[in-house]
Order: structure tokens, then C-alpha cells, then sequence
């Protein structure tokens, strides 16, 4: 499914990054090493990497892949691209400073926790988690994202999710997102940023 939705001439996110990434990278260390989850077409791991960020960013799509390395070399920048499925991929351990989610709600609950389970050990000890997704009111707004319950955040799955991180910030709201076709008009939102011990 994915593949086919990236084998699109336009961006289909846009190839501006995420609000929730230009809000909270003042959270991430300077130069950090930042894995981006999903990482899609390319906007926020470029972006990360002009900031001067050591990004890899792990994307199951091949052609979002190629559409997020084109948008690199547009920039001047090299982010590290893998094309990868995330639950065979070769996750390092205690490897990043920072690890990002942004908008990845594409498994239920059951897979969740192993895919959280995953980034929690490529993080470092005192290293940042940054989440961004839908919440359930995103169901009634239907402005994109999953179509499906159990895929979608709430603080409490967030917070049970990571019960030994320092939470810094977890917070559901609605705002107004304009990032490409994909995610554009009224959106139920959740950001969960934490410390590992």
C-alpha cells in the first residue's frame, strides 16, 4: 500500500517538515545522531540533516526512498536512507541520541509494542524519544491518518508505553496541519517527547 501511495510525481507530505519537527528540535541535542522512523519521502530527515543532524532514516517504501534521497541532493545534504521493513531491520542497540516517529501509526497495538520496544533500545542512555501522531478524535475530523482505532495514541498508551522515561512533553490537541495532500485540515494531535534513563 505504501509504495503504491509514494508512486506519485508530487510530495505527498510535502517536502516541508512536520510542525511537531521544527517545535521540538530545540529538545534534541545539537549534531545529535537521530534515527527517523518511517521516515517517508524525505521532509523531515533533510531538514534534520540542513540543522546539522547525523540522520538515518528507515522507510519501508522504495520510492520514498528515491524521492527522499532526490530531495537530499536538492539540498546539498546526505541523511542516511534505508529501505527497510522496521520489524526486520537490524536495529542497533544504545546507537542514537535522539529517535524520532512521526506520523508511523500503521500498526494496532500488538505490533506497537514491539516496534516501541525497538526504538527504546536504539536510543542511548539519557537519549531523547520524539513522537508525533493522530488520537482517536482524529477519526471524526477524517484530515488524514489511519482509519483504524487501535492504531491511534493517546497520552495514557504513550505514557504506559514508556513507564521508565522522564516525560517532558505529552500533550493531545487540535491544530491545523497544511503538509501536502496527506495531512492538510483540522487534526486531533499528540506529541510525547522523553528521556530514557
Amino acid at each position: 500500500m505504501w509504495e503504491e501511495r509514494f508512486q506519485t510525481k508530487d510530495y505527498v507530505f510535502g517536502t516541508a517538515p512536520s510542525q511537531f519537527v521544527t517545535r521540538h528540535c530545540k529538545s534534541f541535542p545539537q549534531g545529535a545522531k537521530l534515527l527517523s522512523v518511517a521516515e517517508g519521502e524525505g521532509r523531515n530527515g533533510v531538514w534534520l540533516a540542513r540543522q546539522g543532524f547525523d540522520v538515518t532514516g528507515v522507510e519501508f517504501a522504495p520510492s520514498a526512498v528515491a524521492k527522499a534521497n532526490k530531495l537530499a541532493a536538492d539540498y546539498g545534504v546526505a541523511p542516511k536512507f534505508e529501505q527497510a521493513d522496521l520489524f526486520s531491520w537490524d536495529w542497533p542497540q544504545n546507537a542514537y541520541d535522539v529517535v524520532l516517529g512521526v506520523f508511523f501509526q500503521f500498526v494496532g497495538a500488538a505490533q506497537r509494542k514491539t516496534l516501541f520496544g525497538m526504538m527504546a533500545q536504539a536510543l542511548r542512555p539519557g537519549g531523547i524519544l520524539a513522537l508525533h501522531g493522530y488520537t482517536p478524535k482524529q477519526l471524526d475530523h477524517g484530515t488524514g491518518g489511519p482509519k483504524i482505532l487501535e492504531n491511534l495514541f493517546t497520552a495514557d498508551i504513550l505514557t504506559e508505553a514508556f513507564p521508565n522515561f522522564e516525560i517532558l512533553t505529552n500533550e493531545e490537541y487540535e491544530a491545523e496541519l497544511n503538509e501536502g495532500a496527506g495531512h492538510a485540515g483540522t487534526s486531533a494531535l499528540i506529541d510525547f517527547i522523553a528521556r530514557k534513563p
